[in-house]
């Protein structure tokens, strides 16, 4: 399995603001998400989709995380610890989406692994 960048994660103050300044200059198509405290993006068919976070003590402005795929997320945590890497946040689930985990490298770098759930349970 090749492990590509799924997903990008970017720090906002103001999501609806972050979500409409890049739909108005470059037409990407957002969803509100106000229970989660989140708003996704889709930057278009040969884009990669994300998310605006809200800017937090964790994730400062600016913070950007890129999410890798990974088939076994649980493999993957133990790989990314036995070669230096530090796991930030445990699997977490997201329903009809799959599981995910934050992690830093060894240079401190803030990532994230994602489980994509089984097609059947995607979300539509």
């Amino acid at each position: 399995m090749s492990h590509p960048i799924i997903h990008l994660e970017l720090s906002a103050q103001d999501r609806q603001e972050a979500a409409n300044f890049y739909k108005t200059i470059f037409g990407w198509e957002t969803q509100d998400f106000p229970d989660m405290d989140y708003t996704t993006f889709n930057s278009g068919e040969r884009g990669i989709g994300g998310g605006f976070m809200t800017v937090r003590d964790d994730s400062p402005a600016g913070t950007v995380v890129a999410y890798i795929e990974t088939a076994d997320i649980d493999d993957t945590l133990a790989q990314i610890e036995a070669h230096g890497g530090k796991t930030l946040t445990p699997p977490m689930d997201i329903p009809g989406v799959g599981r995910f985990a934050h992690f830093s490298d060894p240079t401190g770098n803030r990532m994230a692994v994602l489980q994509p759930a089984p097609m059947e349970e995607q979300a539509s």
